[in-house]
């Protein structure tokens, strides 16, 4: 599968572990556009959708200026048939929904990866993998993703590649 036209990239907790500001510039090197608090207008097929994008929910933490907005990536944003954020942590969810978003795409808890873990990782975030509804008002998807953190296990929990189809 291919992206001829829109490859986003938003920055996770492990980019600002090892040089945020260096990873952001291959990622546009290799023709992903960085959202940064920002957001896009695309127009498919008559559809106007707005694709907004957040840097990690505790970047603030590591440069100051990269404090997490989803308030900010909806700032100046015309009206759309659909608001889509991508923030890495699900804890975003929150300002997401105050901000209008429709969708909230996340990651970051590798669906608990594995027991003990799972209970912590349920714990420190409002949802840990899967679709849900928050608030009665916005989406969220969370990924469990491909990888791993810390150990090299998955212990009841598949790896994910999501694909999205907007009708």
């Amino acid at each position: 599968m291919s992206a001829p036209k829109y490859k986003y990239f938003i920055t996770g907790n492990h980019e600002y572990y090892s040089g945020a500001e260096a990873w952001i510039e291959e990622m546009k090197r290799l023709g992903f556009t960085v959202l940064l608090n920002e957001h896009e207008i695309l127009d498919i097929e008559g559809a106007k959708l707005l694709m907004a994008g957040v840097t990690d929910y505790r970047a603030h933490q590591y440069i100051p200026a990269h404090q997490s907005s989803p308030k900010k990536a909806m700032q100046g944003a015309p009206d759309a048939d659909v608001k889509i954020l991508l923030a890495h942590q699900p804890k975003s969810i929150d300002e997401a929904s105050a901000a209008g978003f429709d969708f909230q795409i996340s990651g970051h808890t590798h669906g608990g990866q594995y027991y003990p873990w799972n209970f912590i990782a349920k714990i420190a975030n409002p949802y840990i993998k899967g679709l849900h509804l928050h608030r009665k008002k916005t989406w969220i998807y969370v990924s469990p993703g491909t990888g791993y953190w810390g150990p090299p296990i998955r212990l009841g929990n598949e790896p994910e590649i999501t694909v999205f189809r907007l009708v």
